[in-house]
């Protein structure tokens, strides 16, 4: 697949997404392990409609990226900043990491803090939010670890395998950000 480096850090980069990825993300989409986590267990994705996703997904404003392996250019997971309100300065970010051998190595943390740096010092935003699922300890560790802050839960609002879990909203604010994240920059 061919890549761009939009956003270069110390172990990946983050690149437009590409439509010839479709089928990877259809194969990490039938995983329970990682759908679970992002909330898409019980949608049906296909090539088709994965296709047509990517070919559109920045038409309405979102910046939605590919992670990529810096040093072999293979295709990791998934992020993005999405629903970008500009007179307030807010946002919405989401992440996740598709192949399981990637997982809890610090990829996630990274990413995070390449598209914090470029939300709050190039896209000039103020406050980024996300939301995840309450049984997902592991998203919640790394989302505390680069800074963000629980704001509120809604309580047993996400079924999941005949379990109810609440859904725990965080954020982060420009001012609460600390570090020079990209590496590609020029001033």
């Amino acid at each position: 697949m061919k890549y761009y480096k939009k956003l270069i850090g110390e172990r990946i980069y983050l690149s437009p997404m590409n439509a010839e990825d479709a089928e990877k993300y259809v194969e990490w989409f039938c995983d329970f392990k990682m759908t679970d986590g992002i909330g898409k267990s019980s949608s049906i994705t296909t090539i088709q409609s994965e296709i047509e996703w990517i070919e559109n997904n920045n038409k309405n404003g979102d910046l939605n990226f590919a992670i990529v392996d810096l040093e072999n250019d293979e295709l990791i997971g998934n992020c993005g900043i999405m629903h970008i309100d500009h007179k307030d300065r807010c946002a919405e970010l989401g992440i996740f990491i598709g192949d399981e051998e990637r997982r809890n190595k610090g990829i996630g943390a990274e990413t995070l803090r390449l598209l914090l740096d470029y939300g709050f010092n190039y896209l000039n935003l103020n406050n980024i939010h996300l939301g995840v699922k309450s049984f997902n300890e592991r998203a919640i560790a790394c989302y505390k670890k680069v800074g963000f802050k629980e704001y509120g839960r809604r309580r047993e609002a996400y079924f999941l395998n005949g379990k109810y879990y609440d859904h725990v909203f965080m954020d982060i604010l420009a001012r609460e950000f600390e570090g020079d994240y990209i590496k590609n920059k020029n001033a």
